[in-house]
């Protein structure tokens, strides 16, 4: 499909540590123009870990505080694509180690998404990663200092997506995606 949107112009409002802001301006089909703000993301990896015991397979999963939310999140381990030329399952591997404390054996990515193309750019990349093996963890920053790692069995996702206690996107996105590839 060919758009015959274009940007005409794009200036940054503000650049902090992780993201900037952006305001652009765009033309439409129909010749009138737009503004809109936007906000440019390094881009992020999004990792399920999967432990399998007796049949039974157990994704590791982190709870912890997000100040955007004033509160705490069930989600999967994830984190920024921020260390300049790094591969992508690297950075999953890398996330692993620092949020759960367990290093995978194999990594097989899942799926590539845009969180929230309505105002953000950023885009992440999700990974399977099997066959764990415990590790120090190295926590980065306060809220990883105070996280908690949760098992939850895969078939109990629906329930925990239905209840609400799991109500995070890229985490519904990967447990789901998961579940899939394993019953494969």
């Amino acid at each position: 499909m060919t758009s015959s949107f274009r940007k005409l112009e794009e200036s940054e409002r503000h650049r902090g540590p992780v993201v900037s802001v952006r305001h652009a301006t765009f033309s439409a089909p129909d010749g009138s123009t737009f503004e809109r703000e936007i906000v440019r993301h390094p881009g992020a990896v999004v990792v399920v870990p999967v432990e399998t015991s007796e049949g039974a397979a157990r994704a590791l999963l982190v709870r912890q505080y997000r100040a955007a939310i004033d509160g705490e999140l069930l989600e999967l381990p994830a984190g920024k694509r921020d260390v300049a030329g790094e591969d992508p399952a690297a950075t999953a591997e890398r996330e692993l180690v620092e949020e759960v404390g367990v290093r995978a054996g194999r990594v097989t990515k899942l799926a590539e998404f845009y969180n929230s193309p309505g105002f953000t750019d950023e885009h992440s990349i999700l990974y399977l990663a099997e066959d764990l093996s415990p590790c120090a963890n190295d926590a980065q920053g306060i809220e990883e200092e105070h996280m908690t790692v949760v098992a939850v069995d895969l078939d109990r996702v629906p329930e925990l997506i239905a209840s609400g206690e799991i109500s995070d996107a890229k985490t519904i996105i990967g447990l789901c995606l998961a579940r899939e590839a394993l019953n494969r």
